[in-house]
């Protein structure tokens, strides 16, 4: 893979990268059209990444579906798959990891406790491997962009990062590989993210600055479903992850939420007052 981008750059192409974890959905298959539409070349990056996992999450569960992914990046003419084995990404007695400290321990962060190490770790190393000029992430994960691009400044990474917005179902439900673990009923039940979103959005367009306020509307709408178990509503500095007290100069709404053994997210971005923004 490095030596096909080292060959690909002395051609003077221009690279784009996505990566993700496989069990593509629309959302991922936008990130490929959009780095598509802005690179010479495409990379598309699957491997589900055990750094990233709590010892009491889904690793082995995580749903994986490599020829169905490859057909679908090929009816989108992505040039290239890497697709390393985890022997591979982390060779018997690698120790060393990336920590971009004190922004991971916000939002996902507090509650998976080391995940986004894991994330940057293997973000690292696949930007070192690939060598990609544009990398394209999703605004769903919208704490993960954050970091990365923290790491990304800090770190010196020549690799500029390109935010796609979230993609969403006819009913608002924001795209996730996790999506295929609802049942039917479920299913209509996580659309409480959304609408608590929807809720804050409104009040916000009709003029409502006070960050307290707008968090205590969300949780309020997310309290209508029982089945929603609340893991944080925050509305916080979308660079920072830092909580916000009024939505003057924008901010992000974040929601994370269990419906069933299912845990979702989701965000909005607010532009001030009067001027919301859906994040999808």
């Amino acid at each position: 893979m490095t030596a096909l981008s080292r060959e690909i750059h002395r051609s003077g192409k221009h690279l784009g990268f996505v990566p993700t974890m496989g069990a593509l959905h629309q959302g991922h298959l936008s990130l490929a059209r959009t780095a598509r539409s802005q690179s010479d070349v495409v990379v598309v990056s699957i491997f589900v990444n055990p750094r990233q996992f709590g010892p009491k999450e889904d690793f082995s569960k995580y749903p994986r579906s490599f020829e169905q992914d490859s057909a679908l990046l090929q009816a989108e003419k992505v040039d290239y798959i890497f697709a390393p084995s985890v022997e591979e990404m982390y060779p018997q007695g690698a120790t060393s990891w990336v920590k971009v400290e004190e922004i991971s321990d916000r939002l996902d962060g507090r509650s998976r406790p080391g995940h986004f190490h894991g994330v940057t770790t293997v973000v690292s190393k696949l930007f070192n491997i690939i060598q990609p000029d544009l990398a394209f992430f999703g605004q769903k994960d919208a704490a993960q962009v954050a970091i990365v691009r923290k790491m990304v400044r800090d770190l010196n990474f020549d690799v500029r990062i390109v935010v796609c917005p979230i993609v969403r179902e006819q009913d608002g439900l924001a795209m996730s590989s996790r999506n295929v673990y609802l049942s039917p009923e479920q299913r209509k039940q996580a659309v409480i993210l959304y609408r608590a979103l929807m809720r804050v959005q409104t009040l916000a367009d009709q003029g409502e600055s006070d960050a307290a306020k707008l968090m205590a509307a969300g949780k309020q709408v997310i309290a209508e479903e029982p089945a929603a178990r609340l893991d944080y509503f925050e509305i916080v500095n979308s660079d920072t992850l830092e909580p916000v007290r009024n939505i003057s100069h924008g901010a992000l709404v974040a929601v994370a939420a269990h419906v069933g053994a299912t845990r979702l997210i989701d965000n909005i971005m607010l532009m001030g007052p009067g001027q919301a923004k859906v994040g999808g």
